[in-house]
């Protein structure tokens, strides 16, 4: 196997400790054929993820967000948790983080036996066409991709089209999220009632390619005219044009792609999914537990 290791690196004592413990297991189960490289989550390129048979994220799921766009749907990923809530309360929750020092051996040893869960994770990609004829589509969303003005005080306007239904909508940005992604930002930008109903209509109609969409503070007026331009569950594409002078996509909270007045951008979960290791539930099975 080609492994890759990413690790988080911000010197305190828990991750070094962490790290030194994890080497030590691989150096010790890993075949002489077996090879591996180590990278702090500052230095990685996307080169470093090709050809990989396995990249271990070590950290919490914010290194995962971070990184995995540079990871491509054949490569699986393992989370380990460096820093567990469940031994510290001021560590990482870690939803995408199945694994932990107490843990990964024997789940390091499941990946080699080939018994691993493997979950395919879709994602939100955004397609840019500007003014000039150029296009180009964003890094893979795990979690969430939110459009807004660049300029936070300044309202996001835009034009807003979804299959015939087209609107003119100013807000403060459109969210939008994957199914496994809604509770990094999607349920905290509504309120209980309203992301309850929203979810309640999702649970009926699941395919890989849907996912949930929320214009953010709009008026009662534009919510009550427009529902299905407010908060929505869709296997659609959503387009809008922009109507600001300079406007951003955001992936996962990371990398800022920006675009000014005119351009064209369209949102959709046909990027390419995650394939993503857990060992003893499914991701799908630990979101309905974590929501009870």
């Amino acid at each position: 196997m080609n492994i890759l290791v990413v690790y988080k690196k911000n010197f305190e004592e828990v991750h070094d400790e962490g790290l030194m413990s994890l080497k030590a297991i691989l150096q010790r189960l890993a075949s002489p054929e077996h090879h591996v490289d180590y990278k702090p989550r500052e230095h990685v390129r996307r080169a470093d993820f090709i050809a990989r048979d396995l990249v271990i994220v070590f950290g919490g799921d914010g290194t995962l967000t971070s990184l995995s766009h540079n990871i491509d749907a054949a490569t699986p990923v393992m989370g380990v948790n460096s820093h567990p809530r469940t031994e510290d309360p001021e560590g990482s929750y870690g939803f995408y983080m199945d694994s932990s020092m107490a843990t990964f051996e024997g789940d390091f040893e499941t990946v080699l036996a080939g018994k691993a869960i493997a979950n395919e994770l879709p994602r939100l990609q955004a397609i840019i066409d500007t003014t000039s004829g150029n296009r180009f589509t964003t890094d893979p969303a795990m979690n969430d991709l939110l459009i807004a003005n660049t300029h936070q005080y300044a309202p996001s306007k835009y034009h807003l089209r979804r299959g015939d239904e087209q609107c003119h909508q100013q807000s403060s940005g459109l969210l939008f999220s994957t199914w496994c992604g809604q509770g990094a930002w999607l349920r905290n930008a509504m309120s209980e009632s309203e992301f309850n109903h929203l979810k309640q209509q999702a649970q009926q109609t699941r395919t890989p390619n849907h996912y949930f969409v929320l214009a953010r503070d709009l008026s009662p007026e534009q919510r009550d005219l427009m529902p299905w331009a407010w908060a929505d569950w869709t296997d659609q594409e959503t387009t809008i044009t922009s109507d600001m002078h300079r406007g951003y996509v955001v992936p996962d909270g990371w990398d800022e792609v920006h675009f000014n007045r005119g351009a064209t951008i369209t949102v959709n979960a046909d990027a390419p999914t995650l394939t993503l290791l857990t060992f003893r539930t499914t991701i799908e099975a630990k979101l309905s537990t974590s929501d009870n």
